[in-house]
């Protein structure tokens, strides 16, 4: 949450306008650090520390002690590194307005809301202020896009980086035989039928009903099958008309490696290629069809084949240190300073912090320039 000192000057203004009220009864908010403009308050600050808290104790509950103890120096750091950035953000025109919308929209798609309005009002119902939601989401954007931009993209790599990582871990590299597969299910939907009496349950669908429901479904899914085969994406009709939940994510079910499905599904998939789809399968929830969206065999897969994900590697490698070269220059180039009792654990030795003068002393040097000049 951003802030100026304009608060903080229209807090003691009013605590000089009104004598009748002592500074016991006004509530100022402490500053703890200053940014240029912009500042870090107490509160923010605690704030952050008890979700640090939270996030050890979550991630590993028997070492939670430990961990907080040693990442909770670095908590006025990450919030002083957060306004640096957003700062830049600011000089380079990112807004995330687009993007902000656009995140918006995909979360209100996964919690299946018809409007927006919905997913406002969906965050207010879990005592969540959603304007500060959205602030924290677009403050994650605009500074995910400078670090990309002025970080990220200036990260270089090349064939001999990548052929020793992949040497140096050819062993961890080592998988065993698996596929991705992606599904389209479709359920049967019998009719629904009003309950008898007021309280009573819905009567079942009859022998009929369910039989005629079983051959609707299964036709829905030959004709999809038959769409696929004449070049339809998979991932597009599986979001259309799929019933599974995998629907939002294109069908996608991840990997499955060998004997982690019932035999009869095993021998199929591990006989197919990538990109191959099954017939029409009958389960238990309807009828469902299957793509092999990756087939990888056992052992130590090749260099091109683990490209994709060393490069990955090595870009996390290199952008930490990077970020932290970046984030120091922003300091140097900054006004920052920071209150008696707290510490910036990523401060610079050049960083300058602001020098304050008095209205007096700023008439003095104004006066002292003039007769330098010949004025007086």
């Amino acid at each position: 949450m951003k802030k100026t000192r304009f608060p903080l000057l229209l807090a003691v203004g009013y605590a000089l306008l009104l004598p009748s009220l002592s500074f016991a009864d006004t509530v100022v908010e402490e500053i703890i650090a200053r940014i240029n403009n912009e500042i870090v308050t107490r509160t923010e600050y605690i704030r952050s520390r008890d979700q640090l808290k939270q996030e050890v104790q979550q991630q590993d509950p028997a070492n939670a002690d430990h961990a907080f103890a040693e990442r909770q120096r670095d908590v006025l750091r990450d919030l002083i590194d957060q306004q640096l950035l957003l700062q830049k953000g600011k000089d380079l025109g990112i807004t995330g307005d687009t993007e902000l919308i656009k995140r918006l929209d995909e979360m209100r798609k996964q919690m299946n809301l018809e409007s927006m309005e919905d997913l406002e009002k969906a965050a207010e119902a879990q005592g969540a202020s959603y304007e500060e939601f959205k602030q924290n989401l677009r403050n994650q954007i605009i500074t995910q896009r400078v670090i990309g931009q002025e970080v990220g993209q200036k990260l270089a790599m090349n064939k001999d980086e990548e052929k020793k990582f992949y040497d140096l871990h050819r062993a961890e590299l080592e998988q065993p035989e698996q596929v991705r597969l992606s599904e389209i299910l479709i359920a049967p939907k019998t009719p629904a039928k009003p309950a008898p009496s007021p309280g009573a349950k819905p009567e079942p669908p009859t022998e009929a009903e369910t039989e005629a429901a079983l051959e609707a479904a299964k036709a829905k899914a030959r004709d999809l099958l038959d769409q696929i085969r004449k070049g339809a994406k998979f991932d597009d009709l599986a979001k259309k008309y799929s019933d599974g939940s995998s629907a939002k994510d294109g069908g996608d079910l991840s990997y499955f490696k060998r004997g982690t499905m019932s035999k009869e599904l095993d021998d199929k998939v591990f006989a197919m290629k990538a990109g191959e789809v099954t017939d029409v399968i009958r389960t238990k929830q309807g009828y469902v069809i299957l793509q092999v969206a990756e087939h990888q065999m056992a052992g130590i897969p090749t260099l091109k084949e683990v490209e994709p994900r060393i490069q990955d590697a090595l870009y996390m490698q290199k952008l930490q240190p990077a970020l932290r070269t970046y984030l120091t220059m922003l300091r140097e180039e900054a006004f920052i300073d920071i209150k008696n009792g707290y510490i910036d654990s990523g401060a610079s030795a050049k960083q300058t912090k602001p020098v304050e003068t008095t209205d007096k002393e700023a008439k003095a040097k104004k006066l002292k320039k003039k007769k330098k000049l010949g004025v007086f």
